[in-house]
């Protein structure tokens, strides 16, 4: 009885291995494996957008401070002072595009009415070099004397610059 066993535990074991270095069912491939590191991108502000003195007027208006920094004083206000665009120095991997989000508005508050100021981006996107920036200007809609008090107003916006 032993020998039997013995025997029957000897043919299945060739007949496994005998199946397994046929290779039938088998197939192999291979991949790579891959990454792209960047350098953390960073945005530091440089100016802030400063619409600077305006004296009201009669009926409400806009001041508009373009990309490039030149301002430009609605009918029946008066603007005085070193008008500035936002500036943004951005450093980040060489031979990258990054996008550039603005929001579409900031509110600016002090003593009285709120005011809007619309926002605009000198650029969407940056191919980043050795050195990269970007500029935002706005437009303010400032309220007619008689409703717009008089005093320091102010608010903040956050760019956004990212790989794209």
């Amino acid at each position: 009885m032993k020998t039997r066993f013995m025997k029957a535990a000897v043919v299945g074991t060739a007949a496994v291995a005998a199946f397994a270095s046929t290779g039938a069912q088998a197939a192999t491939a291979t991949a790579n494996a891959k990454a792209l590191i960047l350098k953390q991108i960073t945005v530091n502000k440089t100016a802030d957008l400063d619409y600077a003195t305006i004296v009201t007027g009669a009926a409400a208006s806009t001041v508009t401070v373009s990309t490039a920094g030149a301002r430009t004083c609605g009918v029946g206000l008066t603007c005085t002072g070193t008008a500035t665009a936002a500036a943004f120095n951005v450093t980040g991997t060489i031979g990258q595009v990054a996008t550039i989000s603005v929001p579409a508005t900031v509110s600016l508050l002090g003593p009285g009415p709120a005011m809007t100021s619309t926002l605009t981006a000198s650029a969407a996107t940056l191919t980043l070099a050795a050195a990269n920036s970007f500029t935002v200007g706005g437009t303010l809609s400032v309220g007619a004397g008689a409703t717009q008090t008089d005093g320091s107003y102010s608010g903040t916006f956050t760019v956004t610059v990212d790989y794209q």
